[in-house]
């Protein structure tokens, strides 16, 4: 149900921390501000995120809520992550998995959808929707080439046929887009 082996995810982490360059690209630093400029309150209680890498964005997060988990499949990845939030909560697991005990009220799927198969998908959705009828969802996806089976906009209209949550579309840019799925007690996605 994931469409990236284990050891590929080991593999790209192998010598660094930071295979994609999240603590130095203009670009990464303009994405992730972008990230936080979306989120559906200026102060959330609890945020999970669904393959959090090397916390970068995780700081950014950690510093708008009371509490912080974050997810990962990779040992090099959350530890740099546990420097970058000290006081968050990380897991280790490889999805598609049971995600971690909380009461969230927002979950944050940034550029992870791709890494999953259709099969995975929907099990993620549809364990996020029973599990957390009442949080809201912010999905980052990438545009460009993934190299994996999926590309961003197909993971993310599969995740989005699997979910019974409203969508909406909060930023479009040439290589992201990121979109917010409503509660599931929420008429439309909330607005900033």
């Amino acid at each position: 149900m994931s469409a990236v082996k284990r050891a590929a995810l080991d593999a790209l982490y192998a010598g660094t921390d930071d295979p994609w360059n999240f603590r130095t690209s203009k670009y990464e630093r303009q994405k992730y501000d972008a990230t936080i400029a979306t989120l559906p309150a200026s102060r959330l209680r609890h945020v999970l995120e669904v393959g959090c890498g090397n916390g970068e964005l995780a700081r950014r997060l950690a510093a708008r809520c009371d509490d912080y988990t974050g997810v990962d499949a990779v040992d090099v990845a959350l530890e740099a992550a546990r420097r970058a939030v000290p006081h968050g909560n990380f897991v280790q697991s490889y999805l598609p998995c049971d995600l971690p005990e909380g009461d969230y009220d927002l979950l944050v799927l940034s550029e992870i959808l791709y890494f999953l198969d259709a099969p995975g998908l929907s099990s993620l959705a549809v364990q996020i929707d029973s599990r957390w009828p009442a949080a809201t969802v912010l999905c980052v996806t990438w545009l460009g080439p993934s190299g994996n089976p999926l590309e961003g906009d197909e993971a993310l209209h599969l995740f989005g046929a699997a979910t019974s949550r409203r969508t909406r579309c909060v930023r479009m840019e040439a290589t992201y887009r990121i979109d917010l799925f409503a509660s599931l007690t929420q008429k439309e996605p909330p607005c900033k």
